[in-house]
């Protein structure tokens, strides 16, 4: 394995950075291929940074006190209080004013970075529409359904969830719910044994194909505000309710535009970023 060593210009909050991205842990977690791994990610980002700071655009961008504090502030905040802060702070070898130079730092390459985006240039509607037709197939929305359900697992270890008297307080729960529909949310609550229950057994609308098949074929076959009959899947039984139905449509030009132009935009923006960085140069401490 090759080690990689770590230049004296290395910061500790780049390191602490790319733990966090890569594994989720603190430097001092990490078992020695991931901290290797680790610091590759956080040399690397760093040249980078070092050649974006060293470009002419970043002489005319000032970072000041109030952008510095809210990106110190939005950190802090993340934690239940100061102390938890600073001692997390500590164990990352990390101080407050170590932190606000690394946090200067970061904010001048992102606004450099975000000046060189700013020259991307606008999307025409030609493009767009261009686009769009090329890509037909993703403005097409198939029909969906706003789904809630009922759960009674099946477990022959408790007498009201063996197999049989699962599917009788089921069919209880499903005649009930015929008669008077709006009481789902209130016995998915008291009844169901899905972490659904606390939502009112709110499954979300969903297109075909989401659901185990034995609930897609039945949700997908009522009418909007009707309860299914109890329905038998490989973990248990469900009762469903389908609150309404969306039908398929295909996005209008019109329509799928402002989306569109969103994702164009931004991936110019990318692009003209790169572009751009490609074309830097290292800084000599770098070469060297």
């Amino acid at each position: 394995m090759t080690v990689i060593e770590e230049p004296v210009q290395l910061s500790t909050y780049n390191l602490l950075r790319a733990a966090l991205a890569l594994f989720k842990k603190s430097p001092a977690e990490l078992a020695e291929a991931e901290l290797q791994q680790a610091k590759t990610q956080a040399l690397n980002e760093f040249r980078i940074e070092s050649r974006v700071l060293n470009a002419p655009e970043a002489a005319a961008v000032i970072i000041t006190e109030q952008e510095l504090q809210q990106a110190y502030q939005e950190i802090q905040g993340r934690y239940d209080d100061e102390a938890a802060f600073f001692s997390d702070l500590e164990k990352n070898r990390l101080d407050k004013d170590s932190l606000l130079a690394a946090l200067h730092r970061q904010c001048k390459v992102n606004t450099v970075l975000e000046l060189v985006a700013s020259r991307a240039p606008a999307v025409s509607d030609v493009e767009i529409g261009i686009y769009y037709h090329v890509h037909a197939d993703q403005f097409h929305l198939p029909e969906r359904r706003e789904a809630c359900h009922i759960f009674i697992s099946i477990n022959p270890d408790y007498p009201e969830n063996t197999p049989e008297m699962a599917l009788i307080r089921a069919q209880e729960l499903a005649e009930r719910l015929r008669k008077k529909p709006h009481k789902f949310a209130d016995l998915a609550l008291k009844h169901s044994e899905c972490p659904t229950a606390l939502q009112g057994g709110v499954l979300g609308t969903v297109p075909r194909g989401t659901l185990y098949p034995e609930l897609d074929a039945v949700l997908f076959g009522l009418k909007a505000g009707e309860v299914s009959d109890a329905v038998k899947s490989e973990i248990g039984f469900h009762v469903l309710l389908c609150k309404s139905i969306q039908k398929s449509e295909t996005l209008s030009l019109a329509k799928a535009t402002p989306k569109i132009r969103q994702l164009m935009n931004e991936r110019a923006r990318r692009t003209c970023q790169r572009a751009w960085l490609a074309g830097l140069t290292a800084p000599e401490t770098e070469e060297r």
